[in-house]
Parts: structure tokens; sequence; C-alpha cells
């Protein structure tokens, strides 16, 4: 599972990385530029106070007079309160810029995670999802809406006091100026091993994520082991890594920013020793000396500020990455452009646009790898095959031997490595992604319910049921005998992921939703494999009734239900070995022959055993 090793993407900041946040600032664009016109004017307005000091050292304190101190003291406190409106202004709207961009961030990843195909489900932790849905785009949005807004305050800051400094007096200001090099060149050094140390911690955070995950999902099988110890000790080895990685970045952060501080002392050291000097040389006048001085201590706080900046910044790109390789992973099953334009897309489908489905199924030539297998590493191999409209087909097979993407290729869960998969004739990648989706009815192996009612799960195979519709499902399914065992009938509380049902009650729901939406194409993934026998027998021919006149797919080691399909398919060695009717493979007395008889005496020894 993808969850531990992210990519690396730089090891220094990247404008290139940083500008692929830019579709997100676009519709904050105006806030945007308000909240930085108003950071320029406040720090104008702040850069230009020294020289307030200097006007009052050299009118009032002095002369010591106090003729026209009044007018002084209102404008004054005129910039005191437009320091005020901007604060409360900056507050506000950085806070909405904050909000927005972390929804917007977070609805395109939602909506992008929805696009990518069961490939990317099947090789990524939710832990890896988790952490860049959530805490990245969190920690961006606030980088950007608060810590930008500080940046492009202190560098406007830090600017007007070099230009002030300039004005009074060109040799000390240069004086001053001599000291970026040195920051720079500190920050270069500092800024890679900032960067990885980061990294670090973004990666230990997505295995703690994952491992939280893993845990509560896993508690009662956990118990059962015995295995919690285990678990404390697995969990404890990766907030170590945390711990390390977060102490390396602490490490780094305590010499970096003394330096910077440091830096900054010495500029002042050097300004009171030669501006002291001038004074006593009668080459500077006192409201001189106090605004150079007022300059000097005020150039260490942007410099700071930009130096801690420059260290978050170098963290915020990590995020950066890490969404923005979410939102990069391939999709490998995607409609074309032409697709999408006559049937649209999963959130704005043209249905009017949609043709028909008969049900007809043909295989063409079939070969599939999975997208990060190898180049000749086949699951499937030359699978041709014809079905009928109606058909019912059994696969049957090993475990592992292709049964299962045999059938997701069928409902273009994937898509073949080579050939073509027709459906009523036509390529199926000609058509829309959701026609395709929204004609099946899929009972999973194991059963996912989502939090809420058992009605609102039956309503998940079709949104606008109505409850004759939902009752009639219910009664095929028997999930009617389920509702009137429960309290408050269909309006009981699943919880969450349906734990408050035993396996066999999630997956007659998990029936009862597939059988509501009426659907051309049924599969039946081991649908019948958690429920017992008794509960199996009352719904076998309701089923038998749901699957009349539709195209079916059964995956299943019920002699029953292989019995009764129209065609069964063996599939061994990535190919389907043996095709034909349950009579007609019996009399071929080959491999599937052997099977059967291996299947039924399996399930002579289940039915002995339930009797007792």
């Amino acid at each position: 599972m993808r969850d531990i090793v992210d990519e690396q993407v730089s090891k220094r900041i990247s404008l290139q990385t940083w500008a692929k946040l830019l579709p997100f600032f676009k519709p904050l664009k105006g806030r945007i530029a308000f909240v930085i016109i108003l950071m320029l004017f406040s720090a104008v307005v702040d850069s230009a106070i020294p020289l307030f000091t200097q006007y009052a050292v050299n009118n009032f304190v002095m002369p010591q007079i106090t003729q026209g101190i009044l007018s002084f003291a209102l404008v004054y406190l005129a910039i005191i309160v437009f320091q005020a409106v901007t604060t409360v202004l900056y507050s506000r709207h950085s806070m909405i810029i904050e909000m927005n961009m972390g929804k917007h961030m977070k609805d395109t990843c939602f909506t992008y995670l929805q696009k990518l195909p069961i490939s990317f489900y099947n090789s990524t932790s939710v832990g890896y999802v988790l952490a860049r849905v959530m805490s990245d785009t969190n920690r961006i949005s606030g980088m950007i809406a608060w810590v930008g807004a500080m940046f492009c305050w202190h560098l406007f800051y830090l600017i007007g006091i070099f230009i002030a400094m300039f004005i009074l007096d060109v040799k000390m200001a240069l004086l001053v100026l001599a000291i970026i090099p040195i920051f720079l060149l500190v920050t270069i050094f500092f800024q890679p091993k900032l960067l990885k140390a980061n990294r670090r911690m973004r990666q230990a955070n997505s295995q703690i994520l994952s491992n939280f995950n893993e845990n509560i999902n896993g508690a009662k099988t956990s118990k059962t082991l015995v295995i919690e110890n285990k678990n404390s000790r697995d969990f404890s080895l990766i907030t170590d890594e945390m711990y390390m990685a977060s102490l390396k970045a602490t490490r780094l952060n305590a010499v970096f920013l003394p330096l910077i501080t440091f830096g900054g002392s010495m500029a002042v050291a050097l300004v009171l020793y030669k501006s002291g000097l001038a004074v006593m040389e009668g080459r500077l006048d006192f409201g001189l000396l106090s605004a150079f001085i007022a300059y000097t201590f005020a150039i260490l706080d942007p410099i700071s500020h930009i130096a801690r900046t420059t260290s978050e910044i170098m963290a915020a790109q990590v995020n950066i990455e890490r969404v923005m390789s979410l939102l990069a992973q391939p999709c490998t099953v995607m409609d074309s452009v032409q697709v999408e334009a006559e049937y649209g897309d999963v959130f704005e489908p043209k249905r009017e646009n949609w043709p028909p489905m008969i049900g007809n199924i043909e295989f063409e030539n079939v070969w599939f790898r999975y997208p990060d297998a190898c180049e000749d590493d086949f699951v499937l191999e030359d699978i041709n095959i014809k079905i009928a409209a109606g058909a019912t087909v059994a696969l049957v097979g090993e475990t592992g031997a292709g049964k299962s993407t045999f059938v997701n290729l069928a409902c273009r869960f994937f898509e073949p490595s080579r050939g073509r998969i027709l459906i009523d004739g036509v390529d199926y990648r000609e058509r829309s992604q959701l026609w395709l989706h929204q004609k099946l009815g899929y009972v999973q192996q194991s059963p996912h319910l989502f939090s809420g009612t058992l009605r609102d799960n039956l309503l998940y195979g079709k949104l606008d049921a109505t409850d004759e519709q939902i009752e009639n499902a219910a009664r095929l399914a028997c999930v009617d005998v389920l509702a009137n065992k429960l309290e408050e009938g269909y309006l009981s509380d699943v919880g969450e992921g349906g734990d408050k049902l035993s396996t066999g009650e999630k997956q007659l729901v998990s029936i009862g939703r597939a059988i509501i939406a009426n659907p051309p194409i049924f599969v039946l993934d081991e649908a019948t494999s958690s429920i017992d026998t008794e509960t199996e027998l009352l719904i076998q021919s309701a089923i038998a009734n749901a699957l009349s006149g539709r195209t079916s797919f059964i995956i299943a080691h019920r002699l029953s239900t292989i019995r009764n399909a129209n065609l069964i398919l063996l599939i061994e060695g990535r190919s389907i070995v043996e095709r034909g009717s349950h009579e007609e493979l019996m009399a071929q007395k080959g491999r599937y022959y052997k099977l059967y008889k291996t299947m039924m005496i399996k399930d002579e020894s289940e039915q002995r055993g339930f009797r007792v």
C-alpha cells in the first residue's frame, strides 16, 4: 500500500511547485489582491513612524517647545486608528481566504478521488488519502491566508525601511544593507536541509494516520489474535520516526533563526557605533540618530520573520507536493473528450443522449495487466467470448485465477490492456462510464453500507425510488425480515459501515440495494458466501427472479448457483480453459468435473456442520 514513501519532487523552494496553486487562487484573486494592497499601505505607514520620531525630537524635544504638538498628536492618532482598521480588515479577509481556499482544495481532491479507478484504491491506503485531503490542504490554506499575508507586510516594511534609511543617510543605509548577503547565504545553506526534514515529518504523519485507520478498523481482529502488544510496538516505531524527524527540523530551526537574529543584532551594533561617533563629531543630529536607531531595531523583526517564513514555506511546499501528487494520479479508466461531449461525465451527465442497453457483452481478444505491473505480467490473456443478453454466467476457478478481474473488466472498473469489450456491439469506451455503471447491480463479497438508516442504504440503489419499490426490493432480498426484527424497522440506524448489523445482514441489504435499481446487468461476487444456509434457501428463488431477463455474472462456490447458470466459465492459467452448461461440462469429465466434485464434498460437509 502506498502510504510510506512520497514522491521526492524538489530539494529547494520551487516556484513551479507554488505555481500549481494558481487555479485555487483564481476565485479569490480580488480578495487576495485587496489583502496585499492593504499590507502595502500598512507597511508604508509603519515604515514612516520613525520619521515622526525624528520630527518630534528635532521640533519639540530639542527646542523644548510645544507649539504645533496638538496637530502632530492628531496625525499620529490617525495613524494608530489606520493601523487598527488595517488589522481588523486583514484578519477578516485572511480568515475568508483560508476557509474558501481550504474548501476549494478539499472539494477538488474529493471530486478527483471520485474519478480515480479502483486500481488506485487497491494500492493506496486510507491514511495516504486522508493526510492529503485534510491536514495538507489545511496547512496550505493557512499558510497562504495568514503567513503569506504577513510575509508581504514584512517584505514591504523591510523595503520601506531601507528606502527611508537611504533618504536619511546613504552611507549608514549601505552599512546596514551589507548585512543582507549574510542572511541570504545562511538561508541558502539551511533551505534544502529544512525541506528534507519537513518532508520526512509529513511522510511519518501519513504513516501514523494509516496505522490509526488500520488498527481501528481491525480492532476486533487484533483482539481475537491477541496482537495488541505488537500493534503498540509497531505504532511506537512510527511515532519514534515522527519524533526524530520533528526533532531534526526543530534543531535546524534552532540554529537557523538565531543566526538570522544575530546578523540583525550586528547591524544594530554597527549603526549605534557609527551614528554615536557621528553625533559626537556634530555630523548627525539627535533626531536623525533616533530615527536611524529606530529603523535599525525595526529591521530585526521583518528579517527574523522572513527567515521564519522561509522555513514555513519550505514545510508548506512539501504539503503542496503531496496534494498535487494526489491530483496527478493517472486516471487509467476515463472517458474521451468526444464521449464526454456527447454523453456528459459523472457530475454532469447528458442522460437524454444515452442509448438503451440490451445486455449483449463480447470479449474480443482481451488481455489485461494491472497498471503498475510488469509489461508481460498479464492476469488474463486472449479472452474471447460472446454473452447473450439475459444469460446467467457463472465463473469458477481457484482463488486468484482472475474471476473478479474478468467481472471488473466487464463492468469497466478496469479497461483491457489489449483488445476490446463490446456492449450491444459497441466498444464500451465509446460510451460514458456512468451510462454503464448506472445499469449495473453489483453485490460485493464484502458488503459496505453507508452511515444512516436501513432505508437510506436501500435508496443508494435508486435515489428516487418510491416506498413501493423499496418494499418490493426488500421483500425479494428478505430485507423485510431484517427490518421486522429491528426496533425502528427501515428507519433503524445501521451504524458506521453497517457495524450494527451482522455480515449476513449487511449482505442482504447489499442485495436489496442492487435489486432496487432494476439493472440490465447483474453481478453477484460471492454474494451468498456470508449468509447461512437457511437464509440462502429463503433468497435463492428471489435472486433467480431478480436475475431473470438480465445479463448476470456470478462468482460463487455454492453448487446451486453454478448449476442453474446458462454458461459456466472455468478460468485457470490466465484464460478460459472450459466453457459450457453444467451438464455439458460434467459430461466432458475434465477440470470442471473434478472441481465440481470437490465443491460438492465441501458443501455436504458444511451442511452436516450446520445441522449439528
